[in-house]
């Protein structure tokens, strides 16, 4: 974990977006906020960016997501089921919840995502 928190103000695109790996192709993810880079003692912020086709692997953790959608198009699987989502549209996905995001658009799917720090969920 990074030193004390100190104030950020920074542009979203500033921010290195970071390819997610293989298992999820045309995924970058933007660490917004983060306890490593900031010192955020309680909860992390990340922005998604997924390109046409693109998707996350099936997973789940022992932490909640809290996700506001930007822009684009996108289904979210949360428990065998996807839900069609948009612009304005907030999604929560339980802990333990097997949960997927994936591009159903022609456009670039962007999300803001939550989740605790590490030390919060014991990792």
């Amino acid at each position: 974990m990074a030193g004390e928190p100190t104030f950020k103000h920074e542009h979203y695109s500033r921010i290195t977006a970071d390819e997610f790996g293989p298992e999820a192709p045309g995924v970058t993810i933007r660490r917004l906020i983060d306890e490593e880079f900031d010192g955020a003692p309680y909860y992390n912020l990340r922005m998604l960016e997924i390109a046409p086709g693109g998707h996350t692997p099936e997973h789940a953790h022992e932490n909640e997501h809290e996700n506001f959608v930007l822009d684009g198009s996108g289904e979210v699987l949360c428990d065998g089921e996807f839900h069609p989502v948009g612009p304005g549209d907030v999604v929560f996905i339980p802990a333990s919840a097997v949960h997927q995001y994936r591009n159903s658009g022609d456009g670039t799917f962007r999300f803001l995502c939550g989740v605790p720090v590490s030390r919060i969920i014991g990792t």
